[in-house]
């Protein structure tokens, strides 16, 4: 039930600019770059979505985020 890779990339597009909507929420880098990684995480074509893939898909060993980027 993976996504369409095309459609992925479109979005991926578009992904730099709604980011930078609501960028200026977060005090530090970190936050910043967790956000925009779970987002890269949504639109990605992934077979699944929950916190563990998408924390995988990010970099992290876990989806608490406490190592791993």
């Amino acid at each position: 039930m993976g996504g369409d890779p095309a459609v992925a990339r479109l979005w991926a597009g578009e992904l730099g600019a709604l980011h930078e909507r609501f960028v200026h929420r977060f005090n530090r880098e970190e936050p910043r770059q967790s956000a925009l990684a779970y987002m890269r995480g949504l639109i990605a074509p992934l077979q699944r979505k929950n916190g563990w893939t998408l924390a995988e898909e990010a970099g992290h060993a876990g989806p608490d985020a406490s190592t791993g980027c």
